[in-house]
């Protein structure tokens, strides 16, 4: 093409060429000149110009740590070579060719060395300014880009020259070396590109010239002042799509505040997401599905029939069916990608066509593509907020049902099948909204698609189809078997985490017992077992990899084949369309089961749901009767009641109760009489087959403490306020009534210290009291207290008595019940429960069998200040804050070691191979389309000259008759070799996985069971078990799932762009401004999901939480009347959750729609470029075939990479936090020191003499010390009880002697032999003991009293006849029984844990409590057998009753840490001064 402008010019002295051209028609390539002038030199001004300006932009200061000096030192010298060369160039060519440069060629010499140097000058900025990140501006990076890319093109010119040179210059090929030489080094600039820079401590950036807030929008005046939230938070993101246009929300550039937001780390809280719009509020939703469930709200029925269905199409069918019309145009713009694809190359392989029907063609492609983006990202947003709105509206009524139904009704189904209502069931009914959508697709999908593969390729297509229809069956079979193999994979699992809690539950007891190898060896067995199916599944899920990634090429060679055996000719029009239409038919062919199968799960989601709903509701107004008298001075009566617990249940007969105003009336009987019961039936919580039940004021509610304390996940504070505004007089008031104020000075925050789940980091005492200040503080009429007294001390039992029951409570009316009868006295009346019937009632003194004996014994005891007395656990176990910190979560990237941490555990040789298995599938399938394309151009081309470097690649054996076979035979070739990769790619990454997942667990048991004690204090069991149970379960299958599907979608896009550059190179001046933007864009995304991601769990577990213990204290809620409240605080968790959830869908939808845009110029690129090139009559059809048909399906590919990516890194979290164990990044990691220093004598101890001398010892570094020089020493077989207040640091010496955490000083030994030098296995197994809280651990009873097996079975039973328990083994099936939770009562497993002891026989016994928790018949039981059967052992006991340790040999007496006395009980008794006269004397019975 001749530019007439330039005529005058002369271009033979200039270029050394007649005329200037664009092309080249000699070479087929653009004109060297017109790329140096055009191209280069304006490219290179830029960047010199560009570098000028950054270099004197002094924006940012920035402190390079040593690495990133290195680099930015290596760039210096790469950019001076860069420098150098076109001098040394031009220095050789005017040496040896004085007359072959040109002026062209001393013009961009001069320019490259200027823009080099200027370029230098900006690398020297770097290093202290412009930007943290090394890569410096976005700008300059785009620039290189551009200019790296016209380097390989020069280099491809030069490369086509030397082929056929026209001049002795290019005869010497000097300009193609040095073509060589700037691309290498420019590679080499590239390769220091890759670092971001070091993201640590050390490096320090801030804004130059900004001085530090002043007085304005964020000053202390103007937030006075400020009405908005926008106006004291700049950063507040408003209402999602509130204030933005038609183009606004078409773009989502409303979400664009979001992702700025999220790549700047200023998401923390759910309080920094979008607020949500009016229609998806909890209450709008509430409210509309309420009034859909009952549109006739006066009928009254407590049995609604419920139509959820219905409902649900009231509520919603205007958006749910409206959005199909986008779905609808998706799909259609979807088949003309394939149709404008085949007029297209049509249109390149003809001649004659005129060439405005190129750029419809072309422009076409880009409208039908655009219209697709923008029609499926607004399909999804829209699904994805119908999906939101169905959720919040069944959530709010599922949780206002549960809050409606009795506890009865309630224990009908199991906790875990009520939450899974709230996650599973929910999940499946929100899934199948876009499934029903994709279930008339899918049909209409396939059947126009069918339609014209027909129009293509005739009846060839039936050979493809079939193969993809067979292939649904196979892959049916094979999940249904991976189904059944997860079942049985699920039943381990759960059998191995029901080990793993029994172990962190008893760790305690297990180091006593020295049982770790044991419970390893047992959790290992399960864990092979486990994997056993994990393999099976993960080996059958390959084969569907294997079938999925090789379904294109097959049915592509059937139907290709078929087509060509039938007598047709290939053509690149057919090809390529066919193509495109076969993959766009896979898809859907293989999602149709899954939707049936998603559609049928959300049906019987559905049903569950509403027979949840049909469920009948508690009418309180049906159950009680109002006081007809209201001067009537009962308040609560029950005439001929009769109530049960469901049919063949406990019953409640006869129950005839009147209690007056004001009364305190006590309840007592014998363990399962009915007292709690008759509370029960108080509350409307037990069926009420007949009889009446009257209380006054019922609405009112009443005040209710149970008998398992009810405790909520927070603060000691918030607990008691339970709801209620804070009082300060009243308050302290209630603390002091209570006698938790001592506890407060033990705990870390005071009354702002953190309760964990279910009060799980307090005492029982605690919790009780806690429970009972909630009560006392809520001001009800009327009290119900269920045996409240039990589980605190005496002294505090008596204080509560008097401070709160007869104090603050004495204008009340008080029930209790309880079995201790001393507390009785004053009771106004006592009524007597046995077998669910009131045996007997009225006043104590008719009543009370021991009611002359309680009065005495009230006259002998003394009154203990309260102020002395520090109950509490927390001393040893909390931490110096509050439990309520959340776990540390990782924030930020993760760190590459998390990566090679994963990769190490697959093998140091297994994941090379991993790789390159996935890199030969994706060459041989790249590599199938290639040979398709090479096939048709040579096919139609025979007259034609072939392309060089095709012919230079791949002599094949072309002649005018076109040798079929040996295409076929090539591509079948080809396809059989992409095969056998695909299949090694399949079944090595699941071995791959297999192998990290085996190595990581064993990792972690073996870490866990060798951790300190102080490591299990610290960390709640949660925490552990949650590393056992959800990370482990992602790193056996989601993490290789995922990470499987992210290197495929890597290596794809690897491929399509570079089969798109392969049969396009020019597409890469399109695609190099988007490499940049693709790479912001992903960067923004990433950071933003992560954040995202991570706020959807944080505020999804405090709803299921919150669910969770609103199922555990219905009974508590509903007597206080707090319903509405909890109603009110389920919606704000909801709302919290639907707030990360929307915003998460929002900033999917943001990139989906901007990678889509990606695509669209990618196709429009391609499109145009293949019509310039026909034009310019150098375009192949198979190439352009080739690079259009990868182009649309780019779109996918990019958008899975990203996707795929975050997910990996999401997965990864497990990896990171498996890691943090195993680097024992947490106290007592490290592991007991197993080293012995010395090996005790075989019969040691022999005599059993224990002794401390000047031990100081605590349980952490940071702690006080528990125990504070004690020294004192036992005889051979002596009985020592150790005696003290609660915290005075008896067990301290228990832990001591068994070395749970190290002797800080002082020395312990036993029979002369110090204990820290000897191994823990030698230690604790020459000891026994018998913990306050028994550990029986589920199994037989022999393994449970004989875990090594080394005993007869006649041992067995002979310790079990000394315990008691031999008749009740041998009721319940013998010593091969298997023990479950509840086959034994409390006092029986206190009498298994005294038969271990008896059956190891060793010279040392401890006894913790062991008989605090038992009545009085099983603590006589205890004793006794401990007299019998340690005579010749030192027994060291902490006594909990004194009076059972009336007859030891001698006491010692703890306080505060050290020994106040050790004598003989009858010696301390005689001295009235002594400490243990005082404890004796106030803990009489």
């Amino acid at each position: 093409m001749d530019l007439s402008i330039f005529e005058k010019w002369n271009w033979n002295d200039f270029c050394g060429k007649e005329k200037f051209e664009i092309w080249n028609y000699k070479y087929k390539d653009v004109d060297i000149c017109f790329q140096y002038l055009c191209f280069q030199i304006p490219v290179l001004a830029i960047i010199a110009v560009s570098s000028a300006y950054y270099s004197g932009l002094l924006t940012y200061h920035v402190r390079r740590c040593k690495r990133d000096k290195w680099i930015l030192r290596l760039r210096y010298f790469i950019t001076l070579m860069l420098t150098a060369i076109p001098v040394i160039r031009t220095y050789i060519e005017v040496t040896l060719y004085p007359k072959s440069p040109h002026a062209v060629d001393y013009l961009l010499s001069a320019v490259q060395c200027f823009a080099w140097l200027i370029h230098f000058s900006y690398l020297m900025s770097l290093s202290t300014h412009l930007s943290p990140s090394l890569r410096g501006p976005v700008i300059m990076g785009v620039l290189w880009s551009l200019n790296y890319i016209l380097c390989w093109m020069n280099l491809h010119s030069n490369y086509l020259i030397i082929q056929g040179p026209d001049s002795l210059l290019y005869t010497s090929r000097i300009p193609f070396i040095f073509s060589i030489i700037q691309v290498s080094v420019q590679t080499l600039y590239l390769f220091t590109l890759i670092p971001s820079g070091q993201h640590s401590p050390s490096v320090r950036f801030r804004p130059i010239g900004i001085n530090s807030q002043t007085a304005g929008e964020h000053s202390p005046l103007f937030g006075i002042f400020s009405r908005f939230r926008e106006d004291l938070d700049p950063n507040y993101l408003g209402v999602a799509l509130d204030g933005w246009g038609f183009l606004g929300k078409l773009f989502f550039c409303w979400v664009n505040p979001l992702m700025k937001k999220g790549s700047t780390g200023k998401l923390q809280t759910a309080e920094d997401l979008f607020d949500l719009p009016i229609p998806i509020t909890t209450s709008h939703l509430s409210t509309k599905m309420i009034t859909a469930l009952n549109p006739y709200p006066s009928a009254r029925s407590t049995t609604p029939q419920v139509s959820l269905i219905r409902a649900l199409h009231s509520c919603f069918w205007k958006e749910f069916y409206g959005i199909g019309i986008l779905k609808l145009m998706a799909d259609i713009s979807g088949f003309c990608g394939p149709l404008l694809l085949h007029s297209l190359v049509s249109f390149i392989d003809n001649k004659d066509e005129p060439i405005h029907h190129g750029y419809l063609y072309a422009l076409g492609l880009c409208f039908a593509s655009l219209i697709g983006a923008f029609c499926s990202s607004h399909f999804n947003f829209c699904m994805s907020l119908v999906g939101l709105k169905i959720r919040g509206a069944l959530i709010s009524v599922v949780y206002r049902k549960t809050l409606s139904l009795s506890t009865l009704t309630l224990s009908q189904l199991s906790t875990g099948e009520v939450v899974n209502y709230m996650s599973t069931d929910m999940d499946r009914i929100v899934n199948s909204c876009a499934s029903f959508h994709a279930f008339w697709s899918i049909p209409f999908q396939i059947a126009v698609t069918l339609y014209l593969l027909y129009q293509q390729v005739q009846l060839s297509f039936l050979t493809g189809v079939a193969f993809t229809i067979l292939l649904i069956p196979i892959n049916r079979f094979i999940a249904t078997q991976i189904g059944k193999l997860s079942n049985k994979m699920m039943t381990y699992k759960d059998e191995r985490i029901f080990v793993m809690s029994e172990i962190l539950r008893g760790i305690r007891a297990i180091k006593f017992y020295v049982w770790e190898d044991l419970f390893i060896n047992k959790v290992a067995d399960i864990r092979k077992k486990e994997l056993k199916y994990l393999g099976g599944r993960k080996f059958l899920d390959a084969i569907c990899v294997y079938f999925w990634a090789t379904t294109p090429v097959l049915i592509s060679i059937l139907t290709f084949i078929t087509y060509t055996y039938s007598g047709n000719k290939l053509t690149a029009p057919v090809v390529f369309t066919s193509i495109a239409l076969l993959n766009m038919l896979i898809t859907p062919l293989n999602a149709f089961p899954w939707v049936l199968n998603g559609l049928t799960e959300a049906w019987v989601s559905i049903k569950r749901v509403e027979k949840l709903l049909e469920l009948p509701d508690l009418v309180l107004h049906e159950y009680y009767d109002n006081i007809d008298n209201e001067d009537k001075p009962e308040v609560l009566t029950i005439k001929d009641g009769y109530f049960h617990w469901g049919e063949a249940n406990f019953t409640l007969n006869s129950i005839n109760v009147n209690i007056t105003k004001g009364q305190f009336v006590g309840i007592i009987g014998p363990v399962g009489s009915g007292k709690s019961s008759l509370l029960a039936a108080l509350l409307a919580e037990l069926d009420k087959m007949s009889g009446s039940v009257s209380v006054a004021d019922y609405e009112q509610g009443f005040a209710y403490v149970a008998q398992i304390p009810w405790l909520q996940r927070g603060t000691l504070q918030e607990n008691v306020l339970f709801g209620e505004p804070f009082v300060s007089q009243k308050y302290w008031a209630v603390m002091d009534a209570c006698a938790l104020l001592p506890d407060l000075d033990t705990l870390p925050g005071r009354d702002n210290t953190g309760i964990g789940d279910a009060g799980s980091t307090l005492s029982g005492g605690q919790k009780v009291r806690i429970s009972l200040a909630r009560a006392v503080y809520q001001d009800k009429a009327i009290y119900l207290l269920d045996d409240i007294l039990s589980s605190v001390d005496p002294h505090v039992a008596r204080h509560i008595l008097s401070h709160c029951i007869n104090g603050l409570l004495k204008t009340k009316t008080r029930i209790l019940c309880t079995h201790q009868t001393r507390y009785l006295v004053n009771a106004d009346h006592v009524i007597v429960m046995d077998n669910g019937a009131i045996v007997r009632q009225g006043p104590p003194s008719e009543v009370l069998p021991d009611y002359i004996e309680h009065i005495t014994n009230m006259e002998l005891e003394s009154p203990e200040p309260l102020a002395l007395v520090k109950e509490t656990k927390l001393a040893r176990t909390l931490s110096k804050d509050s439990l309520l910190n959340e776990e540390d979560r990782a924030t930020g990237s993760l760190d590459w070691e998390v990566y090679g941490s994963y990769f190490m555990a697959i093998g140091f040789c297994l994941w090379p191979l991993i790789i390159l298995s996935v890199i030969l599938m994706q060459t041989s399938r790249n590599a199938v389309d290639w040979w398709l394309s090479y096939w048709v151009t040579n096919f139609n081309s025979s007259n034609t000259n072939h392309t060089p470097h095709i012919d230079f690649i791949l002599q094949a054996p072309i002649d005018d008759e076109n040798d079929t076979k040996f295409y076929i035979m090539v591509y079948a070739s080809i396809a059989g070799l992409n095969t056998i990769f695909t299949l090694f790619r399949a079944f090595l990454f699941a071995y791959g996985g297999l192998t990290a997942a085996k190595r990581l667990h064993k990792k972690l048991l073996d870490k866990i069971m060798a951790a300190k004690m102080v490591f299990f204090d610290t960390c709640s069991v949660g925490r552990v078990l949650n590393r056992f149970s959800s990370d482990v379960y992602t790193i056996d299958d989601s993490l290789p799932f995922i990470l499987n599907i992210l290197l495929a979608q890597f290596f794809s896009v690897c491929g399509i762009i570079a089969m798109t550059v392969y049969g396009l190179p020019w597409i890469c001046l399109v695609l190099t401004p988007l490499v940049p933007l693709y790479h912001t864009l992903q960067h923004h995304y990433r950071l933003t999901s992560r954040e995202l991601k991570r706020l959807m769990s944080v505020t999804l577990s405090p709803l299921y939480g919150h669910f969770s213990e609103t199922l555990q204290g219905i009974a508590t809620i509903r007597a206080f009347g707090a319903t509405t409240r909890f109603r009110r605080d389920n919606a704000c968790w909801l709302e919290t959750n639907q707030k990360a959830q929307l915003s998460s869908n929002a900033a999917g939808q943001w990139l989906s729609l901007r990678l889509q845009l990606i695509g669209v110029c990618m196709i429009t690129g391609v499109g145009m470029l293949a019509v310039i090139q026909h034009n310019l009559d150098f375009a192949q059809p198979g190439l352009i075939g080739l690079a259009i048909s990868y182009a649309l399906t780019l779109t996918g590919s990019l958008g899975g990479v990203v996707n795929a990516f975050v997910e990996t890194e999401r997965e990864m979290v497990s990896v990171e936090r498996v890691r943090e164990y195993l680097k024992e990044n947490l106290d007592g990691l490290e592991g007991e020191q197993c080293v012995s220093f010395v090996s005790p004598p075989f019969s040691w101890p022999s005599r059993g003499v224990v002794a401390f001398s000047n031990v100081f010892f605590r349980y952490r570094d940071h702690l006080p010390y528990s125990l504070r020089d004690v020294s004192f020493s036992t005889r051979p077989s002596e009985r020592v009880a150790v005696v003290g207040r609660t915290g005075a640091g008896k067990s301290s010496i228990i832990a001591a002697l068994f070395r749970l955490a190290e002797i800080g000083e002082g020395t312990v030994t036993i029979d002369s032999v110090n204990i820290k030098l000897i191994s823990f296995t030698d230690l604790r197994s020459r000891l026994s003991i018998i913990p306050q809280d028994p550990f029986i651990f589920e199994g037989t009873v022999r393994s449970n009293l004989d875990p090594r097996e080394e005993l007869t079975e006649g041992e067995l039973w002979s310790a079990l006849s000394k315990t008691q328990l031999a008749h009740t083994i041998r009721s319940l099936g013998g010593l091969e029984t298997i023990l479950k939770k509840g086959s034994l009562s409390v006092g029986q497993s206190q009498l298994l844990a005294l038969t271990r002891a008896i059956l190891q026989n060793n010279k040392v016994v401890c006894i913790d409590e062991a008989t605090a928790n038992v009545d009085d018949e099983t603590d006589r039981l205890i004793q006794q057998t401990i007299r019998s059967s340690f005579r010749q052992s030192t027994v060291i006991t902490i006594a909990h009753r004194v009076r059972t340790i009336i007859d030891y040999d001698r006491v010692l007496v703890m306080g505060e840490g050290r020994v106040l006395e050790f004598d003989t009980p009858q010696n301390l008794l005689r001295n009235t001064s002594s400490y243990f006269y005082q404890l004796a004397n106030e803990s009489y019975q």
